[in-house]
């Protein structure tokens, strides 16, 4: 069976991870993380020695033909879209990385 992992044990790996934990959190993750390894111990357990192992390729994938189905009216979206950019056909939006 997994070892039970302690609030100590979290705290660690919270502090190895550069995350803040409260007193709460640390509590209630070491009782996830336990119940986590246990289950992942329980599935090692699973005897699969009957079992073939499973392949999958891109080739067995049925693929679907592409259909042509109309798309927005360029002008229109760009009409209604906040600080769009109509002549480059662009939308502007604010920075999200860096900002």
């Amino acid at each position: 069976m997994a070892d039970i992992l302690t609030r100590a044990d979290v705290e660690r790996i919270a502090a190895l991870a550069r995350l803040e934990l409260t007193d709460r959190e640390a509590e209630r993750f070491a009782e996830q993380l336990t119940a986590i390894l246990a289950y992942a111990d329980q599935v090692q357990r699973v005897d699969t020695s009957g079992v073939d192992p499973a392949t999958f390729t891109a080739a067995d994938t049925v693929w679907r033909d592409d259909q042509l189905v109309p798309s927005l009216d360029r002008d229109r979206v760009l009409e209604q879209a906040p600080a769009a950019d109509r002549t480059a056909g662009l939308f502007k939006v604010p920075r999200v990385i860096g900002s």
